[in-house]
């Protein structure tokens, strides 16, 4: 398994290979055709990304032969200057248009009489309504997507590379009074200019750089970050976050962290979530099942009294997104591949102590999860020096 950085656009040979996975899974459903609506999973099969509004771009893949892309006329230079792979381009005048001309028509004719058609479960109701024939629900392009190639894992080596480096900028900077205004602009502003640098031609619809932080008075609420005016403060727990897509592939790197001294309360959650932590590395085996690590880590913290400061999952998926299938879930029985990358982010909430939640992107290997980002994890090194 190779684990080389890669930050150039993947070859035709690459589009070509997912394409034939996605028809051959096509060919074991029955199905005559796919469509996929969702921006990531076109992205995936095309290297076409774009912010999709009210002009539809729907993605028809027949189960031989070169997938038909429907796109608006005004973005066909567009799509020509960034798609890999042999697609045909069925353009359509403007949303709305008159009958006869509007991207529905251009739609429909692409399809044959009685046909099966397999249809994503995101797919919206205006365009599932202008599929003709058998409709069949199902998630094709999401399931392929799970197990990386080689060119994925090094695309997804050089996301976590970077998200890295800028996590070490954000626990760097550490001190009370810093705001996540100033942190997330000046981490953002690094993990750009070395996108930019390395590639000069990335295509900003398919980067994403979150760098964020909670203090201990917000931290027990592990998605609030909606006053950007937060500040760290002294002690802790804090929780950093950086979730991130660089140039189409995903990472996520976050720590808990302290500023000056642990306060007494918030020693044993912590060891109780680095317990956890193990736990998840240590099941996260191939051919084990998913549900199974996100039950026994969740049945540790219950055993630990925790059962009621629970509020997610063990992991999700990393990919072209940085938030997507598969899951360390109770319920979610598929089990671990080699080629699979996900996150490891066990959490306990105790409202006035904190959060408590360390999560790193991995790879899964022969012999389990292979570690893409890094950082400190002790609680000795999270035990960052008063700065003024």
């Amino acid at each position: 398994m190779k684990l080389e950085p890669i930050f150039h656009p993947p070859a035709e040979a690459e589009i070509n290979e997912r394409l034939k996975r996605v028809q051959a899974r096509m060919a074991a459903e029955g199905l005559d055709r796919y469509v996929a609506f969702s921006p990531h999973n076109i992205y995936y099969l095309t290297n076409f990304a774009n912010a999709v509004h009210e002009r539809p771009f729907v993605l028809v893949v027949p189960r031989t032969g070169r997938p038909q892309f429907v796109v608006p006329q005004l973005e066909l230079p567009h799509v020509r200057s960034r798609a890999v792979g042999d697609v045909e381009l069925v353009s359509y005048f403007e949303f709305p248009a008159p009958a006869g001309r509007a991207w529905s028509d251009q739609f429909k004719a692409l399809f044959n009489a009685n046909e099966r058609v397999g249809i994503e479960s995101i797919c919206p109701f205006q365009v599932y309504a202008e599929v003709p024939g058998d409709r069949v629900c199902i998630d094709i392009v999401d399931d392929v997507r799970m197990v990386k190639s080689d060119y994925e894992i090094g695309r997804l080596v050089y996301a976590c590379a970077l998200a890295t480096d800028a996590h070490n900028l954000l626990l760097g900077c550490a001190r009370p009074g810093l705001s996540m205004a100033e942190i997330s602009g000046k981490a953002r502003g690094a993990v750009m200019e070395r996108l930019v640098r390395d590639n000069p031609t990335i295509n900003p619809f398919a980067t994403r750089v979150t760098v964020v932080f909670q203090p201990a008075s917000v931290s027990h609420d592990p998605h609030n970050f909606t006053n950007i005016d937060m500040r760290m403060e002294e002690g802790g727990p804090h929780v950093s976050i950086v979730n991130a897509e660089m140039n189409g592939y995903g990472a996520e790197v976050e720590r808990t962290f302290f500023i000056g001294h642990v306060p007494e309360a918030a020693k044993k959650p912590f060891e109780i979530m680095m317990e956890g932590r193990r736990i998840a590395f240590e099941t996260a085996r191939p051919g084990e099942l998913m549900s199974e690590v996100d039950r026994r880590v969740n049945e540790y913290f219950r055993r630990a009294g925790m059962g009621d400061r629970l509020l997610h999952r063990t992991g999700h998926g990393m990919g072209v997104t940085g938030h997507e299938a598969p899951f360390f879930a109770e319920g979610y029985d598929r089990p671990i591949e080699k080629g699979m990358c996900l996150t490891i982010e066990p959490g306990v909430y105790i409202k006035g102590v904190g959060g408590f939640r360390h999560s790193d992107t991995v790879l899964i290997g022969d012999e389990g999860p292979v570690t893409l980002t890094g950082g400190p994890l002790e609680l000795e090194e999270l035990t960052l020096p008063l700065r003024a």
